[in-house]
């Protein structure tokens, strides 16, 4: 199996890198992101583009893989509804379409939200833009499926850029590997949300929005 890790230097994108370099039947991961890693693997292989919404320059780079892993994203606070589209809506579609001609009905993971609004209609900014991404990822020539956590404790070292971010999460680390394990509607673990992305690989599954229970079920 040979995959596509978007935004593998994010907190989520790194839990997900882990695992697919981890599974006997992945043979290669090609990373995508706007710098480079700084790790190395005889797996991986990396595209730096500075400027992921333009891909023209290494489009062909993309060709022969079974699937993409989508772990780009961006939070919504302080930002307007065209500039957070832009990250979200218009940014996602361009690679997806890109995919989906070089690798027709290849899997296709995206991670979008716990609350997304698939009606496109509520009053909720982030929630409309990230339905509407998910709508219309899932009226692609691939097989996608939409990947809808809820809090995300990150494992093995993993996890944000900022300092304060790190030590939130290593705070609430006891508490929600507890809600992980009991509470598993509400928390989950960077570990299961990338072992989840490879089973929906493996086996295709008739449901292609899938909510925290059945990543952390999946990723288990």
């Amino acid at each position: 199996m040979k995959v596509i890790v978007f935004g593998a230097t994010g907190m989520v994108g790194q839990g997900v890198l882990r695992e697919c370099l981890l599974a006997p039947d992945v043979s290669e991961v090609l990373s995508v992101g706007r710098r480079p890693l700084g790790r190395s693997d005889p797996k991986l292989r990396e595209v730096v583009q500075p400027d992921l919404a333009d891909l023209t320059p290494v489009a062909d780079e993309f060709r022969g893989y079974d699937a993409c892993f989508f772990c780009l994203g961006v939070s919504s606070v302080r930002m307007s509804e065209p500039d957070y589209r832009r990250v979200t809506y218009d940014l996602t579609m361009s690679v997806a379409r890109l995919l989906a001609e070089r690798n027709p009905d290849m899997t296709f993971v995206y991670v979008s939200g716990q609350g997304t609004d698939s009606t496109e209609q509520g009053r909720s900014m982030w929630a409309r833009v990230k339905g509407k991404t998910e709508n219309d990822l899932l009226a692609l020539p691939l097989d996608a499926y939409m990947f809808r956590p809820g809090f995300i404790q990150p494992m093995h070292g993993e996890g944000p850029s900022s300092p304060v971010y790190r030590s939130m999460y290593r705070v609430l680390r006891p508490l929600t590997l507890l809600m992980t394990r009991f509470f598993p509607k509400y928390a989950t673990t960077t570990e299961r949300v990338g072992r989840a992305m490879l089973a929906v690989t493996r086996e295709k599954r008739d449901t292609h929005v899938l909510g925290n229970p059945e990543i952390s079920s999946l990723g288990a």
